[in-house]
């Protein structure tokens, strides 16, 4: 599912049951002028919530009068013509629309000027996103005028679920303000009712269950009247009566999957990131270089090989030969100087930066700059073997986070400990060392060439 459907459901899902509440008091609403209010009101919220930004005091009392109409509407349900209710529609429209606007995300419709795939998918995501809350809203309305008792309590449950993160806006605004103090239950509130979006799509779909919930009883008395009438005219009626209260069960209960299915969906696999494949693990040979066979390299696919450096730490490397008919080898670090060691991952014939989701040009990996991986030097390889320096291996170790607890050997008195509970370690020779004590660590310190193997001295 894509995020501009589940996004567009929970900003809208509220006030698409509020006007189904709204409109199923008395006479239904006129689709024409119906339909104008709202793309009026939809387009005007949308343009004052991108291009008219006030300050922190202008959105406080924005954020108080909405709160202060949704208390008139709920209000006004007593008298409330037909008129009228064509405007309350649209302030609720337009001030949906204008919270939607100030989404971030919503720039990402399309990354270019052009009418291109990404476009028309996330513009189909939309039109998909919006029939389904005008269905909810019908089917809403539908129910509701065939169950008055239920007019009230429902539309103060709705009413309460738009003031929630309403009231956290305005406590945010008055702790930025000065007004309340900056106090941590009232900032775990904030938190609790401003950052959980997709539980509007889940209280939506409750409202709808709820609704078909409270159906069944009205469906079983329409069973049993088609059961009791044996007349052919009335038997014939009340069979129309019952198959319109089973659609009307069937598409609230269809409604509610399609919004339950869309928010499982983004929030267990579409809004994960990329796993990253299994690193194979390699090790230095006695020449200290990494010899890796040409024929599981060549297939234009993304090889990731992990090395744990002598501290422990796990330097992420890949292999890709960047074209099909040659061999052109990409050797670099699994990571890139601007997002991290988050890595990259291949999907059909891209690469792509996990942190980021930048496509990286596969003929450019191995050349620094951008978000392309940071290349690995001195490399080497025949038609049969790639090779890669040690050293060179070494020189990425600050690139990654991840630390490994391995044995290591106290260079001064021979004993075994793991490098995660040594206290005390020093860089030497281009290796780190560790120590079961400070008094082995000050031994080192002082006299290092006493206690290392030949060869190995201070760069």
């Amino acid at each position: 599912m894509s995020y501009f459907f589940v996004t567009t459901l929970q900003v809208f899902f509220c006030i698409s049951l509020l006007s189904g509440v709204l409109w199923s008091r008395d006479d239904a609403p006129t689709l024409r002028p119906l339909l104008w209010t709202l793309l009026i009101a939809l387009v005007a919220g949308l343009c004052v919530g991108l291009y008219l930004h006030g300050s922190r005091q202008i959105e406080l009392l924005l954020v108080c009068a909405e709160i202060l109409l949704s208390f008139l509407f709920l209000l006004s349900f007593w008298w409330a013509s037909t008129r009228l209710r064509y405007l309350w529609q649209g302030i609720l429209v337009f001030a949906a629309a204008r919270h939607w606007a100030l989404e971030p995300n919503l720039g990402g419709l399309t990354s270019t000027h052009v009418l291109n795939t990404d476009l028309l998918l996330n513009l189909s995501a939309l039109v998909m996103a919006f029939g389904i809350l005008s269905l909810a809203a019908v089917m809403c309305g539908m129910l509701i005028r065939r169950m008055r008792w239920l007019y009230w309590p429902l539309a103060t449950v709705i009413v309460v679920m738009l003031w929630l993160p309403l009231s956290g806006n305005l406590l945010l605004l008055m702790m930025k303000l000065q007004i309340v103090p900056l106090a941590k239950p009232l900032l775990s509130f904030v938190a609790r009712v401003t950052n959980h979006a997709a539980l509007y799509n889940w209280a939506g779909a409750a409202v709808l269950l709820a609704l078909c919930l409270c159906w069944l009883p009205s469906l079983a008395r329409y069973f049993r009247e088609t059961a009791q009438t044996q007349e052919a005219v009335a038997h014939r009626l009340a069979l129309a009566r019952r198959r319109n209260a089973l659609r009307l069960l069937f598409v609230t209960l269809g409604c509610a999957a399609v919004v339950i299915a869309g928010q499982l969906w983004w929030t267990l696999v579409a809004s994960q990131p990329p796993r990253l494949s299994e690193a194979q693990p390699v090790t230095l040979a006695n020449d200290g270089h990494i010899h890796l066979p040409v024929e599981q390299l060549r297939d234009g696919k993304l090889h990731r090989f992990v090395w744990i450096a002598d501290d422990g730490k796990a330097v992420r490397f890949f292999v890709i030969n960047r074209y099909p008919d040659k061999l052109r080898f990409g050797v670099v670090f699994d990571a890139c100087l601007l997002c991290g060691d988050q890595g990259y991952v291949m999907e059909g014939n891209q690469v792509i930066c996990v942190a980021c989701g930048v496509h990286i040009f596969i003929p450019s990996i191995g050349k620094p700059g951008g978000c392309n991986p940071v290349p690995i030097e001195n490399w080497r390889n025949d038609d049969k073997e790639l090779t890669i320096p040690g050293a060179s291996l070494a020189a990425g170790v600050n690139y990654f986070s991840t630390v490994l607890t391995i044995n290591v050997t106290d260079p001064v008195d021979g004993s075994t400990l793991t490098n995660t509970a040594a206290e005390f370690k020093y860089s030497y020779g281009g290796k780190t060392w560790f120590f079961a004590s400070e008094a082995n660590y000050n031994r080192f310190r002082n006299a290092p060439e006493q206690f290392v193997p030949a060869g190995i001295r201070e760069e």
